[in-house]
């Protein structure tokens, strides 16, 4: 249902001189910004689709980013929830980011009718963002789908065919493989199951119903989900679905039962474990669904597609992978190469589908179908799994945040079907035109009952989005509304006091190195685009990267950062940024950071972050569900001031009041919530200090009773949540 409340709203384009801006005002909506947030969180990629055209980490909501963006840009005393909903435009401010990643800010200064600077120094950010600002003719791209689906689909599908008993043949949704190692032993190739059970309901108590394979015939059969009893339909055999050869690190051989180390021996060969294809999933003709056991037909034309690829000349990009924190699981496996992360077959289509798209003649199309290949490869890999029915059926190889080496892979039938998942004519639907639809006619989400599904789409609120970007800040300057940049964010070639807000997520001070794992796209896209400009490199890593895993290292990249911003940045701007941790030398880092560049905290309101189902989040025992807008003036500008240490007057009050704000909204803290609720006022008190060194020095004194102030508030949270008042 979409809901059309677009007003013809103007305000003045930016706030008088050093005035304070409606960011600043302690009564900056964020819990009611936040349950927006929420429900938007749920399926960012249906309602922020240009900000999700492709593959990034650690993506910002954009209702949150359109909030600050409101909120920096407007005066102090303006409603933010009404200009939300509004045609609020600031045409003469111009905003910079940074670290762009996947373009969030951008996207929505541009809807505010600002000029925007986007700057990241990983190419596969800068790419999926121009992508995603450009102007695209929609009956350009139609035609150009329509092109290579004449070129290359029925190619492609005749790859991925089954023959049933009676002889006719049907398509593949999904194949199903399996990793194997040989037994130190017998040298029986062993099969790396934890459980027979390979495909179930994402509801599995509601619908019970699973499929296993049996350990000796290799059938399929139906089981429950949590059966540890079953004989199979063919053979007869009694087996236990629930426990297969691999447990945990390690393996035991059905044969001789010897137990082993699945990794250990993995690292004694050369090469990454073999894999046995055992099943597949079909679609009938007449639209069912059914798993079926693989069979000779099965094994004879994926051998095909070995022999054609062998004969395929520059088929595939061959690059090393380099060790790194987020790239060492996969070489402890024996994957060398990226190419290694995928199958023969995959390895064809991606090539005949590469070489069509390298053909297209318009720079920007094929630019745009060269991210749509690149995002595809998400889903196309031997590192990809099977969530089950009922949900999306493709595990992309980066839920996990990390290039974890799948034991049960899911090769998904790459160009697709209607009924398929992660394939390239179905992400062409849902991500190229849903975010031409989107570019065409923004929206945002209106809530209109109590839970996070019950929301209208509010059009009129945005100017269609659609850009010739400029590559330099000269051009920029000339009238041009987009300036995007790849390369470090601490030189840049904008000139002194150009920019009226900086508004950014800055890379976290922690493990989860983004280039590491771009680079399995980067080495695609040069495949495709060629090798000039900012895919000079075979890697996307850079040395001057802000993100790292050492506390000194981050601090200072990220200072030499916030200095560039200071210089940019005219004196009555604002820095505006959001961001959280749950260790005390990830806000030390922030805190000196901020004040070696010259900034100081004047404001702090948390606000719903990241995606509520995100796999890193619900595996964490204390997950962290708030970001922290840190709201940042030049030191200059404001008075300086010895905090007193008073943590239960100043500190853990503002604290409370925030929470109890939250609490009052229906929504619970965990631990860590409260912590970045805490350490940003705590922060907020320090950063005005003298010097860095008292700032840091009060810090570190008042460690233990800032954990005690976290206890005592976090105990007070767990007390029943309030209703939300009903206004009068």
């Amino acid at each position: 249902m979409k809901l059309d409340l677009g007003k013809a709203f103007a305000i003045q384009p930016v706030p008088s001189a050093s005035g304070p801006r409606a960011i600043e005002d302690d009564k900056f909506p964020f819990e009611a910004l936040s349950k927006i947030a929420e429900s938007e969180s749920w399926r960012k990629e249906i309602h922020r689709p240009l900000s999700h055209i492709h593959k990034w980490w650690a993506q910002r909501l954009g209702s949150v980013f359109r909030a600050i963006a409101l909120g920096a840009l407007a005066p102090k005393g303006a409603n933010v929830m009404d200009l939300f909903y509004s045609r609020a435009r600031f045409p003469e401010a111009t905003v910079f980011d940074p670290f762009m990643g996947s373009g969030t800010t951008i996207i929505e200064s541009l809807k505010l009718g600002a000029r925007v600077i986007g700057r990241d120094i990983n190419p596969v950010a800068f790419f999926l963002v121009r992508n995603a600002v450009a102007a695209h003719s929609r009956a350009e791209v139609l035609s150009t789908f329509e092109a290579i689906e004449r070129d290359v689909a029925s190619k492609l599908q005749s790859l991925y065919l089954a023959q049933l008993p009676d002889g006719s043949q049907v398509p593949v949704l999904y194949y199903f493989w399996v990793k194997q190692v040989a037994c130190p032993a017998c040298d029986t190739a062993v099969d790396l199951f934890s459980s027979y059970v390979f495909a179930q309901n994402a509801y599995p108590r509601k619908f019970p119903q699973a499929q296993a394979v049996c350990p000796l015939c290799g059938h399929i059969n139906c089981v429950r989900f949590d059966a540890t009893e079953a004989v199979c339909k063919r053979c007869d055999r009694l087996f236990n679905p629930s426990i297969g050869p691999a447990r945990g690190q390690k393996a035991r051989c059905p044969a001789c039962f010897r137990e082993f180390s699945i990794l250990k021996r993995v690292r004694e060969q050369d090469t990454p474990p073999a894999h046995r294809l055992y099943a597949k999933l079909v679609l009938l003709q007449d639209g069912r669904k059914q798993y079926l056991a693989a069979d000779d037909f099965d094994r004879a034309l994926f051998e095909s597609a070995c022999h054609e690829l062998a004969d395929r000349v520059d088929a595939f990009p061959i690059v090393r992978i380099t060790p790194g924190y987020n790239t060492n699981q996969a070489l402890n496996y024996n994957y060398r190469q990226w190419h290694e992360f995928f199958n023969a077959r995959q390895l064809l289509c991606l090539s005949l589908l590469a070489e069509r798209i390298r053909a297209i003649p318009q720079p920007a199309l094929r630019e745009l179908f060269a991210c749509l290949f690149s995002g595809t490869l998400e889903f196309n890999n031997m590192f990809a799994s099977y969530k089950g029915e009922g949900t999306g059926a493709v595990r992309h190889m980066f839920s996990h945040h990390i290039l974890k080496p799948e034991r049960m892979p899911l090769e998904a039938n790459l160009w697709g079907t209607p009924k398929s998942s992660g394939s390239f004519s179905t992400m062409f639907e849902t991500r190229i035109l849903r975010a031409l639809d989107y570019a065409e006619n923004p929206f945002e989400l209106k809530l209109t009952g109590v839970g996070p599904a019950t929301t209208r789409k509010v059009f009129g609120c945005a100017d269609p989005i659609g850009y010739e970007c400029a590559d330099n800040f000269a051009k920029f300057q000339r009238g041009k509304r987009v300036y995007l940049s790849c390369g470090d964010s601490s030189a840049t070639d904008l000139t002194a006091d150009s920019v009226d807000v900086v508004l950014t997520d800055p890379p976290f001070f922690d493990n989860v190195h983004y280039s590491q794992l771009a680079d399995f796209f980067h080495v695609w896209q040069r495949h495709i685009l060629g090798e000039g400009g900012c895919r000079a490199r075979v890697t996307t890593r850079e040395t001057g990267e802000v993100q790292h895993s050492e506390g000194d290292v981050f601090r200072a990249r990220l200072s030499a950062v916030w200095a560039e911003c200071h210089r940019v940045l005219k004196d009555d701007g604002l820095l505006a940024f959001t961001y959280h941790h749950s260790r005390a030398e990830g806000w030390r880092c922030i805190l000196q950071a901020l004040m070696d560049a010259g900034f100081g905290i004047v404001a702090v309101h948390p606000i719903k972050a990241e995606m509520s189902v995100a796999m890193p989040k619900r595996q964490t025992k204390e997950p962290i569900d708030l970001d922290i807008i840190a709201v940042c003036r030049k030191l200059k500008t404001l008075s300086r001031r010895m905090w007193n240490g008073d943590l239960t007057g100043n500190v853990r009050a503002l604290a409370s009041g925030q929470i109890e704000r939250l609490r009052a909204s229906g929504r619970s803290l965990s631990r860590n919530d409260v912590r970045i609720i805490v350490m940003a006022h705590l922060l907020e008190q320090l950063s005005r200090s003298p010097t860095t060194h008292a700032a840091l020095a009060s810090l570190d004194a008042h460690a233990e009773e800032t954990e005690r102030v976290i206890s005592a508030l976090h105990g007070a949270n767990h007390r029943k949540p309030v209703s939300p008042r009903t206004p009068r």
